[in-house]
């Protein structure tokens, strides 16, 4: 199949799934669109088990592993959908939270990993499949943070207090851009099976950060003042097409971290180009085509996930076991990260009553974690990972993604939302 025809399917599956789910579900789209892909999906294993001669399940596998799922998501449509994302994010919300973030976003994400690494080390070798300690913390490392995409895809529709809103976007969106590079340097050690040195990791670390951080300012900054002076709707759109595009491309290049550089751009860009540089009528129109795209991109990911069972299970589903264990170690890693944080930065900033519940539930993990781990090379360890992770995801995103509001209206106050 061409790339054409690729997309074509893509797209016309997220178009049906999205109307199955509409007319019948009544699922959040992007649970719903999950849930289909899902049911699909199995239908087409048990077939495939009934009926050995059958290729159909076999020739769709087929497209999904052409098709890259960590290269279509973490080299094309993140860039996007973090810059959407952080285009609607209020800047000065998430200032007054800057330390609960920061900190959720940074310790909070290396205390997961190394907690969800001791306990998945210390599971695996209870049942019999031990791993080194040190893809342990890949693990952890990609399934810690919290996806942007998923969580501001299921609290667009949830009524919260706006500081906790604030929070959850905000750490979503920069704890994303830490995990890749934490996830990054944590492979590099497992694979040459080193240890590079503290000062040296800590040196990258900080390079890809504050790189990535300083470029998509950069780029925000270039954005907004090329939009200054003109009054040209389409002219803008496609200035902000460029910030997205020509910015991530750089990252990559420069080996900066691109997702920071595309929340940062589009933090800058949403508010003060927004605010400062685009009229009334541009800024309706810019709003209305991100909110177009993010929701087509958030489509066809959430497609994927569901669809990606068919690959995954032609090599890591046979430790679902495992995966169902991986569950409550990968929350309590949550949990102690966002309690730890609250006991720590009480005495600066107020946080609700639930806070710790709903961040800790309301973390979910998504299509990033699938694709990191269905980046890694070819070992022994990877069929392990990858099954886990997967079955976290989609328990993430189908029962904490249904669950959350419920949750929210028995934790959380009525007069605080």
């Amino acid at each position: 199949m061409s790339l054409f025809e690729t997309a074509a399917v893509l797209v016309g599956l997220a178009a049906l799934f999205g109307y199955l789910n509409h007319r019948y579900l009544h699922a959040p789209p992007t649970i719903g669109l999950v849930l289909i892909a899902l049911a699909a999906s199995v239908a087409l294993l048990l077939v495939e088990s009934v009926l050995h001669t059958a290729n159909v399940e076999e020739a769709i596998s087929g497209v999904l592993m052409r098709i890259d799922f960590h290269e279509t998501l973490m080299h094309g449509m993140l860039s996007f959908l973090l810059f959407a994302g952080a285009l609607h994010v209020d800047l000065s919300a998430l200032r007054r939270r800057w330390r609960t973030v920061s900190a959720l976003a940074t310790l909070g994400t290396l205390l997961s990993t190394g907690l969800v690494a001791g306990g998945i080390w210390i599971m695996a070798d209870l049942a019999g499949h031990p791993i080194p300690f040190v893809w342990a913390l890949v693990f952890g490392a990609l399934i810690s943070p919290t996806d942007p995409v998923a969580v501001l895809g299921i609290f667009e529709s949830v009524r919260v207090p706006k500081t906790m809103k604030a929070t959850l976007a905000g750490e979503s969106l920069f704890n994303d851009g830490m995990g890749v590079v934490v996830f990054t340097v944590l492979l590099g050690i497992a694979l040459h099976d080193g240890d590079p040195g503290l000062l040296h990791v800590g040196g990258l670390f900080v390079a890809e950060v504050l790189g990535g951080a300083a470029l998509g300012a950069a780029a925000g900054y270039v954005g907004y003042r090329g939009v200054l002076r003109i009054e040209e709707p389409n002219l803008e759109l496609l200035i902000t097409l460029g910030i997205v595009m020509i910015g991530y491309a750089a990252a990559v290049r420069l080996d900066v971290s691109g997702p920071i550089a595309m929340v940062v751009a589009g933090l800058f860009f949403g508010n003060e180009g927004m605010r400062r540089a685009v009229s009334q009528g541009s800024r309706d129109y810019l709003k209305k085509f991100w909110s177009l795209l993010d929701n087509i991109l958030n489509s066809v990911l959430f497609l994927l996930i569901g669809l990606e069972v068919l690959v995954v299970a032609r090599s890591g589903l046979g430790f679902w076991w495992a995966g169902l264990a991986a569950i409550p170690v990968a929350l309590g890693g949550r949990w102690l990260s966002v309690a730890l944080a609250r006991s720590l930065l009480g005495r600066w900033e107020a946080f609700d009553r639930g806070a710790v519940s709903v961040l800790t539930w309301g973390g979910l993990r998504g299509g990033i974690a699938v694709a990191l781990a269905l980046s890694l090379p070819p070992n022994d360890h990877r069929p392990f990972i990858l099954g886990v992770t997967y079955i976290v995801v989609v328990f993430s995103i189908v029962v904490q993604g249904l669950t959350v509001t419920r949750l929210v209206r028995r934790a959380v106050p009525d007069e605080a939302r």
